[in-house]
């Protein structure tokens, strides 16, 4: 099976269920779903809630010592697709040349109402 690691960043504050915020196997990192809970994003709409979520994941890519080059595959889930276009920009913005394979999933809510969009992603090491 391999060697797997499950980590959890303290740039992203502490984890208060039972997940981690990624797990390595291989050659691959896994990192969770992420959200805007918890940051002053959380209350604003899905362009800066997405933001807000695509720092986290770089604040965890940076310490892994890699960037959104190796990005592989995205899975979004929001509550509506009615800002769709405003959160197309951001991820645009955020993957630049290296466009992932990727899933966008409605969902009728999240774990908290004030949230939008929860965004989980892998990337090769």
């Amino acid at each position: 099976m391999g060697h797997v690691i499950r980590k959890n960043y303290s740039e992203l504050g502490d984890v208060k269920a039972p997940y981690v915020h990624s797990v390595k196997h291989g050659n691959t990192l896994y990192i969770s779903g992420l959200t805007a809970f918890g940051t002053v994003a959380q209350h604003e709409g899905i362009a800066e809630q997405a933001e807000e979520i695509f720092s986290q994941i770089k604040k965890i890519v940076s310490v892994e010592g890699i960037d959104f080059s190796a990005l592989i595959k995205v899975t979004l889930f929001v509550t509506s697709f009615e800002e769709i276009d405003e959160l197309r920009k951001v991820l645009y913005r955020h993957y630049g040349d290296h466009l992932p394979a990727s899933s966008l999933v409605e969902v009728s809510r999240l774990f908290s109402p004030d949230l939008h969009i929860e965004i989980e992603a892998i990337f090769g090491l």
